[in-house]
C-alpha cells in the first residue's frame, strides 16, 4: 500500500460522510483545485481561516486528495489498460504487491468474475507486456490475467460533486 495515498485500504462502508458545507468546499475544489480558500469561503459562507482548517481535516481524514491530473499520452505514456486479476487464496496480499508498481494507477479488490481490477499505465506495447508478463503474472497467488487496452478514451473526469 502506498503511503502517500490516504484511500488506499479503506473500507468504502466504514467513512464518515461529509456534511453539507464540506461538500460544498469539495465540489469547489473539484471545479478548480486552485481556488483560494477566500474565494471558496465567499460561496460557502466560512472565513478563509474556517476554509482552510477544512480543507486541511478533510486532506488528513483522507476524504479527498489535491493533485494535478495529466494527460497520460502528452507527458510519454502512450499504453493503458485495464487488467482483470484472477487470485487464489488471499486476495490482500497481491492486491497489495499490486499496489506497490509505480505503473498501477489503482488497485480495486471486487467481487464478480475477477479478484482484482488494476489500471496500467505504460510508455508502450512492449513495457505493458513486461508488466503483465514478467511482474503480474509472477506475483505468487496470481492465477490468471484478462487485459483490456484502452484504444481511446472517451471521458475521464474528476468533477463528479458530492451528490
Amino acid at each position: 500500500m502506498r503511503q502517500s495515498d490516504p484511500v488506499a485500504g479503506r473500507d468504502r462502508n466504514t467513512s464518515a460522510p461529509a456534511d453539507a458545507v464540506s461538500k460544498a468546499i469539495i465540489e469547489q475544489l473539484q471545479e478548480d483545485g486552485r481556488r483560494s480558500y477566500a474565494a471558496i469561503g465567499k460561496a460557502v459562507g466560512l472565513s478563509e481561516a474556517a476554509v482552510r482548517q477544512r480543507v486541511q481535516r478533510l486532506l488528513d481524514q483522507g476524504v479527498m486528495q489535491i493533485v494535478a491530473v495529466t494527460d497520460p499520452l502528452t507527458v510519454g505514456f502512450h499504453r493503458q489498460a485495464m487488467v482483470g486479476v484472477r487470485v487464489e487464496g488471499d486476495i490482500e496480499p497481491v492486491a497489495d504487491i499490486l499496489a506497490t508498481m509505480k505503473e498501477v494507477d489503482y488497485v480495486v479488490i471486487t467481487a464478480g468474475s475477477f479478484d482484482l481490477i488494476v489500471e496500467l499505465v505504460c510508455e508502450n506495447d512492449d513495457h505493458l507486456l513486461d508488466i503483465i508478463n514478467k511482474r503480474i503474472r509472477a506475483i505468487p497467488g496470481v492465477r490468471s490475467t484478462e487485459s483490456f487496452v484502452y484504444l481511446k478514451l472517451r471521458k475521464q473526469t474528476y468533477q463528479w460533486g458530492t451528490r
